[in-house]
């Protein structure tokens, strides 16, 4: 099961992440106005970082044991992107239509990471 969670969030980091690299593409698709130029480069490099996060999960996958240390990194980012995606759900900043999964997802990921999470090996 953790194996197969862990694939999965590795998939949405890549597609998150190779859609912030094109962020006015991005924008178009869930039916966001324009942003200024420089919010189209920090989501350039947050789309860096989530492509990077991605390779975590995938050898997180690969070995939970060993790489534990990125399965909690993530379940961190969870609860961050849940949390800022409520509070953007609450001000009316964006609509559910918008942030569609987001706003369950994590909740999802935090709890199957956190109920599967390989104790530390001993040293």
């Amino acid at each position: 099961m953790l194996r197969r969670i862990l694939i999965i969030i590795g998939i949405v980091q890549l597609i998150l992440g190779i859609a912030f690299l094109v962020p006015t593409g991005f924008q178009t698709m869930i039916g966001l106005d324009t942003a200024p130029g420089w919010v189209n480069w920090i989501l350039v490099m947050s789309g860096a970082r989530a492509i990077g996060f991605a390779y975590g999960m995938f050898l997180a996958a690969a070995d939970p044991v060993r790489n534990r240390e990125w399965i909690m990194a993530m379940i961190g980012i969870q609860v961050i992107d849940w949390v800022g995606t409520i509070g953007y759900l609450v001000t009316g900043t964006v609509t559910l239509a918008q942030v569609t999964t987001a706003a369950f997802l994590p909740v999802v990921f935090i709890a199957v990471l956190l109920r599967n999470l390989p104790r530390p090996s001993a040293v």
